[in-house]
């Protein structure tokens, strides 16, 4: 049943699970503003739900989500409190936007991330915030924007796959597939792209069958753990990081393409030098072999 009308997601309730499902299609559910605001909204609502033991973190369409809305006018970021273009003003609405982003890891209820597609830059920034993920094999998972934008305003790729992984993907802006994320840890698991609902509410059943109170209980220590390692004063170095990021030249020169020549231009500008820009041979294996099949 459907239960909250939201503009940017699909919202409802079944059998002990809350589906909480991006849906933007057209823009590949990139992340606006408004789509943040409802995401924090559906998270809280979930976790206020006695019926609801987990919830199931989506995107509609062909992938969970492309990033933020880089499209959206100039004016929006001022929705985000301060329009002014020093360092603490930048931090500030970064902040202000991870604030939104944190209602993911603050809830006491568990929220399963099911990445298929596209899951970059801001998606990642969403999911990884999420307990567990289960991804499609042919996912698309990274962060290009390190390549001449800023760095991610939101840090849990230490915390999932560690300081080597993390740099790998970090220093390059090369994306991984989900089956190679399932191996680093980067996600719980990956399946083919027609088995993941079936692994996700697989899942999710199992948690439906605890008592809330306990899968809360559980979260909340190993969230803690994660605070007592740093993550939650992680969050705000990293947005203060970002802000810092953005003082680089590449990313002026980023910008100058962009509104000289448009998007498009700019992030042909950022990425082609880098190929398909995967990060491991085995990706590239497994494309060959797809390649020759076919």
């Amino acid at each position: 049943m459907s239960d909250s009308n939201y503009d940017n997601l699909l919202y409802e309730v079944r059998e002990g699970k809350a589906y909480v499902t991006l849906n933007r299609p057209e823009k590949l559910n990139a992340l606006s503003r408004e789509l943040q605001q409802d995401i924090h909204d559906a998270m809280w609502e979930a976790d206020n739900d006695s019926r609801v033991h987990c919830v199931i973190l989506a995107g509609a369409g062909r992938a969970f989500c492309a990033g933020y809305d880089l499209t959206a006018p100039k004016p929006e970021f001022g929705d985000f409190g301060r329009t002014g273009k020093s360092f603490d003003d930048d931090t500030w609405r970064m902040e202000a936007q991870q604030r939104l982003r944190m209602a993911i890891f603050d809830m006491h209820k568990p929220v399963i991330g099911k990445v298929h597609g596209y899951c970059i830059a801001g998606g990642t920034d969403l999911v990884l915030l999420t307990d567990i993920i289960v991804a499609a094999d042919d996912a698309v998972i990274g962060f290009p924007p390190v390549r001449a934008m800023g760095v991610p305003p939101a840090h849990m790729w230490l915390y999932h796959v560690g300081p080597q992984w993390a740099k790998r993907l970090l220093l390059t802006g090369d994306s991984i597939s989900g089956a190679d994320a399932a191996e680093i840890g980067l996600v719980l698991q990956s399946v083919p792209y027609d088995q993941l609902d079936e692994a996700v509410e697989y899942l999710a059943n199992r948690m439906a069958m605890i008592d809330s109170d306990l899968l809360s209980a559980s979260k909340r220590t190993v969230n803690l753990g994660l605070e007592l390692m740093g993550a939650r004063t992680m969050q705000r170095v990293a947005s203060e990081m970002d802000a810092r990021a953005h003082l680089a030249k590449a990313v002026s020169d980023y910008g100058e393409i962009a509104s000289g020549q448009g998007l498009k231009a700019a992030l042909e500008w950022r990425d082609t030098k880098f190929g398909d820009g995967r990060a491991t041979p085995a990706y590239q294996n497994r494309r060959t072999e797809q390649e020759e099949r076919i």
